[in-house]
């Protein structure tokens, strides 16, 4: 066997025990007359010991080893004459007796340590090297443990996983989909799944009863930090449930992975609706961690001869706590932060409640201090504190103060990584409106059902319609989401209908699905959990690919293996593809 015990293993209880190890070389420490070599795996690292009483030969092959060269070596296990508290094995070292060089290594082409001086697009091109380092070894070991976690709670309630298709048929669900090319059905395509939506529902059909599925989906659309254009769901359904049965499931999920994973118990967790998250937040996947609610303010600042104000439909201010120290040099920053293209703000109005009582804001000229007393009192400002507001058009000037408000968070140090704040957001409308087309589509998808008694509102006024749907979110951040399906053949050709699809197109599309709805489909519902986002949130931060083992970069290439990448001209034929590519 290539070794007998682990790097992260032998404690001071193995002194004068003969042991194997083997692993790659991290530092080699020549002091002439003897050298420290300190070998490392995933389990931890050791040190070995070479000295002039060593056999023939072996001090000087130890000064001559590399920085990740695999070695073999056997020894006796000793006790360290200066400890390391800091270090597992640091009681201990192994005076070698044999050493075998079992791969020599190339000088890496960054520092293999916690700290390294590599930059992420080099560390990305050597993604193999990067995984030997802590940071990302102990990140896909924390991910692991999340997923075992996950399967064993599911399996305990009498879920059943179920392994569902990569190669579907391409359906309008939202984003673009990933194309596959048939070389047996010439001229036709396989789709990569966003997710396993239809199957999930005819495994219901199928009686079931309780799926899941740790499944990779694809959707082809932009990039940013937490996502990749091939991620992993932890993918639900549940037959004969309403709303409740799947919040109490998914609820106790997420409550005991804080427990088993992080070490924290949390009570039961809150509901609010879309519009009041909009309302007091200004998005739908709010972080409650800390306070900075909304206000509303048209009350109580349109009355006075300001134009910015009351030609808004909406007037809104957070009170930040302890804003009021800022400078006028660091207002005016904020005001260009928030007039970032990014953000969108034409400006903001800020008030300064001062310790003596009295108030010092950008619009004094338009509004004396019992007006600015007002304004506290709503937001419930205190001495000390800032008054930001924005105004404009509703939905706009919410998601601009939407980002004020992370931003303060984040530099008031509010969002801090060891504390969950948990919440459900319910009742989501069940349509959006595209103002460009005029047009409305599933906020969801289109298999979402309308909240009991809202099928007829769909004639009359379909914005108004709330879905039986409700996301789950945690520290600011959509964790999970899903909703009651239409089970029934007449109320799907109804969403589909005021989605825009003819009868033709809608059989064309999910004709497989209306047709299983057709032999006895259950009432059915479920959820789908965004792993990569769950368990950087677990670990602590918010991006996710350190927790992932071999992650694309923004442009969604693989810098390590190159792809995607061409192919011949012999492969494009045996697929009966032409290609016209634009510059």
């Amino acid at each position: 066997m290539y070794r007998t015990h682990t790097c992260g293993e032998l404690r001071a209880s193995h002194i004068n025990t003969e042991v194997t190890l083997a692993g790659w070389v991290q530092r080699v420490k020549d002091r002439g007359n003897l050298t420290w070599v300190v070998i490392r795996d995933r389990y931890g690292i050791t040190q070995l010991i070479f000295n002039e009483e060593s056999p023939e030969g072996l001090l000087e092959l130890s000064k001559k080893l590399g920085r990740e060269t695999v070695i073999q070596v056997k020894g006796k296990v000793i006790e360290r004459e200066s400890k390391t508290k800091n270090m597992e094995t640091g009681d201990i070292e192994v005076l070698v007796s044999e050493l075998t060089v079992l791969n020599e290594a190339k000088l890496p082409p960054f520092t293999i340590e916690d700290e390294t001086d590599g930059g992420e697009d080099l560390r990305m091109k050597y993604r193999y090297l990067d995984i030997r380092r802590n940071p990302v070894k102990n990140s896909l070991v924390f991910r692991h443990k999340v997923s075992m976690e996950v399967r064993k709670y599911l399996s305990d309630k009498g879920f059943i996983d179920v392994e569902t298709p990569y190669l579907i048929k391409s359906t309008p669900e939202g984003a673009r989909d990933f194309l596959v090319p048939s070389r047996m059905n010439a001229g036709q395509f396989y789709a990569l799944p966003q997710s396993p939506q239809t199957f999930k529902q005819l495994l219901m059909v199928g009686g079931m009863d309780k799926y899941f599925q740790i499944v990779k989906c694809f959707r082809d659309e932009d990039l940013r930090a937490d996502r990749q254009p091939e991620f992993t769901q932890i993918d639900c359904e549940m037959a004969f449930v309403e709303q409740e049965d799947v919040l109490e499931i998914f609820e106790g999920m997420t409550r005991h992975l804080l427990k088993e994973i992080n070490g924290v118990e949390v009570d039961k967790f809150p509901r609010i609706t879309f519009d009041e998250a909009m309302r007091k937040y200004g998005n739908d996947k709010p972080d409650i961690r800390f306070g900075m609610e909304f206000v509303e303010l048209n009350e109580v600042a349109q009355h006075k001869d300001f134009k910015v104000f009351n030609d808004a439909e909406l007037v809104v201010g957070i009170a930040v706590p302890g804003g009021a120290s800022y400078t006028r040099k660091e207002i005016d920053k904020l005001i260009d932060w928030v007039k970032r293209p990014q953000v969108g703000a034409l400006g903001m109005v800020y008030v300064k409640c001062n310790e003596d009582g009295s108030f010092k804001s950008s619009v004094d000229k338009f509004y004396d201090q019992e007006d600015l007393a007002k304004w506290a009192e709503a937001t419930g400002a205190k001495a000390g504190d800032l008054i930001c507001v924005l105004s404009g058009n509703t939905n706009k000037v919410r998601a601009q103060l939407s980002a004020l408000r992370m931003e303060m968070a984040e530099r008031l140090g509010l969002r801090k990584p060891d504390e969950f704040a948990p919440l459900w957001v319910i009742d989501f409308p069940l349509l959006e409106l595209d103002e460009e087309t005029g047009h409305y589509h599933a906020m969801h998808h289109p298999f979402t059902s309308p909240k009991p008694g809202q099928l007829a509102l769909l004639d009359t006024d379909p914005g108004a319609v709330k879905a039986n749907a409700y996301d789950l979110v945690l520290n600011g951040n959509e964790i999970g989401g899903g909703s009651i399906r239409i089970h029934d053949k007449e109320t799907q050709a109804i969403m589909f209908k005021h989605l825009g699809f003819t009868e033709e197109e809608a059989k064309a599309q999910f004709g497989f699905l209306m047709d299983a709805f057709e032999y006895g489909a259950p009432p059915h519902g479920g959820l789908a959990f965004g792993l990569d986002r769950l368990v950087a949130i677990l670990g602590g931060q918010e991006t996710i690919r350190d927790f992932i083992a071999f992650p694309k970069n923004n442009s969604g290439r693989d810098v390590m293996i190159d792809a995607p990448a061409t192919i011949d001209d012999e492969q494009l034929q045996e697929l009966s593809i032409k290609l016209d590519v634009k510059s």
